[in-house]
């Protein structure tokens, strides 16, 4: 496997603009390597949820190249990214549950796309339900549930296949901080397990919390780096002794 096989996303020099607008996103270059936690961070309007949008392809660049796992997207035709969908997690600012199902089949729903027998299913998703303290509503719909539970249901949902890549938009914005600090160590669990996490968040005491965290800094459009997350491979000083 070569090394742009090996590396997860690949920015280089993207820019991205609405309409005639000028860029949202300029000349944004970097890699995501596999097994890497980062965080996004940057004022309001700095293009956060605009980055996050192309990494889990709900919006193609304006211009430069972007590769997931070792393809370039920016040539694929629309019936080819599902595929590349399905080796992500998402978590949205707006939670995006499906109001017609309960909690349990919100977080149940990426495991029957992929094909998991219904048998096979209902152990991880009562403990995922378990671990984000919704046992007891696994039988509410989303519009019956507060601001946090369905924040809840939708981190569950990302995370529940254990993909390759999450993206989470402000995953704790709508919980207490004791139940952030749970969800970033379920987020921190997944990635030991192999996941590259991406969290975009404006709550700079989350950054504290994940000493092996990387730092990716958004300001104007423009990409900063005051961890060196984009100059060199995170690899060599993380992960290399620890087992995993």
């Amino acid at each position: 496997m070569s090394e742009a096989e090996d590396d997860i996303v690949t920015f280089d020099n993207v820019g991205l603009r609405y309409g005639a607008d000028r860029e949202v996103l300029s000349n944004v270059s970097f890699t995501l390597y596999p097994g890497s936690f980062y965080f996004l961070t940057g004022a309001s309007g700095a293009g956060k949820t605009s980055l996050l949008k192309l990494l889990y392809l709900a919006q193609r660049p304006s211009r430069g190249v972007i590769r997931m796992f070792g393809t370039d997207i920016i040539t694929q035709p629309r019936h080819r990214l599902p595929a590349f969908r399905r080796r992500l997690g998402v978590v949205f600012q707006d939670f995006r549950l499906v109001p017609h199902l309960s909690a349990f089949d919100n977080v149940a729903l990426p495991l029957r796309v992929s094909g998991v027998r219904e048998a096979d299913l209902q152990k991880p998703v009562h403990d995922m339900l378990d671990w984000v303290g919704l046992t007891q509503r696994k039988e509410a719909r989303p519009e019956t549930l507060s601001g946090g539970e369905q924040q809840r249901v939708a981190i569950a949902r990302a995370v529940i296949g254990r993909p390759d890549l999450l993206v989470a938009d402000e995953p704790t914005g709508n919980v207490d901080p004791d139940m952030a600090l749970k969800l970033l160590r379920l987020f921190e669990a997944l990635n030991r397990l192999g996941t590259t996490v991406v969290v975009a968040t404006h709550d700079v005491h989350l950054l504290r919390k994940v000493p092996d965290s990387l730092i990716m800094r958004l300001d104007k459009g423009q990409l900063g780096d005051p961890t060196g997350a984009l100059r060199y491979p995170p690899r060599s000083r993380r992960r290399d002794g620890d087992g995993a």
